[in-house]
């Protein structure tokens, strides 16, 4: 990915209220806000104009994040139509237009649409809606559109939403960061440090039974554990959890208390193939 000079504009000197973003040389504006300022960003006169947009919150029945990504011809139009459904879950919108105004039906529609497999593919949010349209484009037309995409992914963070950021990490980062184990019986993970943490890499393994003291000592651990085979992504396999999917965790100690069943030093749990440990690693 491309070194990018993001511009950050607060109308009214509020972080959390409306933001404007911008990206030198770039044709392309971004706007957020909470649900609160709804009526204030329909106000705006670039909602006039066509794009894509997320709305982004938590499913209430799951407790998951969830967001809805849609196009439309006029922004705004659309917007007052969420507006009257008056849909639950959303608390925040960004919205992405053009500022030359050459985005058409058909550029909206092929974004809206690499925005949902990307999302799809990153697997951090419910998606509140199934998109099947495939919108053809010419060649030249959808290099464009890529090259706004790969915008669209460096603002968005910035703006407060991880939706498009794969859960492995970036794949270029600045010092590659090296693939750890842990292992404790029979029972091997594998996995790695990333920018939000630590991810524990799909088909990892992880005890099936509790430690004994985990219910009082560390009950963080019986709670996530619990929370990852409701959703999922820990199965019963042959006297084993098996990880379904690449899953994240807020640090290498919360992944190897998963994979142990009990509190774990991720420092020291996590080596790497000549068995040096992170807290090693991390030190040189």
């Amino acid at each position: 990915m491309t070194s990018a000079t993001i511009k950050l504009f607060l109308p009214h000197g509020d972080a959390k209220r409306l933001r404007v973003g911008e990206v030198s040389n770039w044709t392309g504006k971004a706007l957020a806000a909470p649900r609160t300022e709804l009526d204030d960003l329909l106000s705006r006169e670039e909602l006039g104009s066509a794009g894509v947009y997320f709305l982004l919150g938590t499913n209430p029945d799951t407790g998951n994040p969830q967001a809805y990504i849609g196009e439309a011809e006029v922004i705004k139009e659309r917007l007052k139509q969420h507006k009257a459904k008056a849909l639950e879950f959303w608390n925040s919108i960004v919205v992405f237009v053009s500022k030359d105004e050459n985005l058409t039906k058909a550029h909206v529609r092929f974004l809206e649409n690499r925005l949902w497999q990307e999302s799809k593919t990153a697997g951090r949010y419910e998606l509140e809606n199934v998109n099947g349209s495939n919108p053809k484009l010419p060649e030249s037309d959808r290099e464009d559109m890529e090259v706004f995409l790969s915008r669209i992914r460096q603002v968005l963070p910035v703006l407060g939403s991880d939706l498009l950021t794969p859960i492995s990490g970036s794949a270029k980062p600045t010092k590659a960061q090296p693939n750890l184990i842990c292992k404790i019986k029979n029972v091997l993970a594998q996995g790695r440090r990333t920018e939000a943490g630590f991810v524990v890499f799909k088909d990892s393994t992880a005890v099936l039974a509790l430690r004994p003291s985990a219910e009082s000592q560390h009950p963080f651990v019986v709670a996530l554990r619990h929370k990852l085979i409701q959703d999922g992504m820990l199965i019963e396999r042959d006297g084993l959890y098996v990880f379904t999917q690449n899953t994240e965790f807020s640090s290498p100690s919360a992944a190897a208390a998963v994979v142990h069943g009990g509190g774990a030093n991720g420092l020291t749990a996590w080596r790497d193939s000549t068995g040096k440990t992170l807290k090693e690693l991390e030190e040189v």
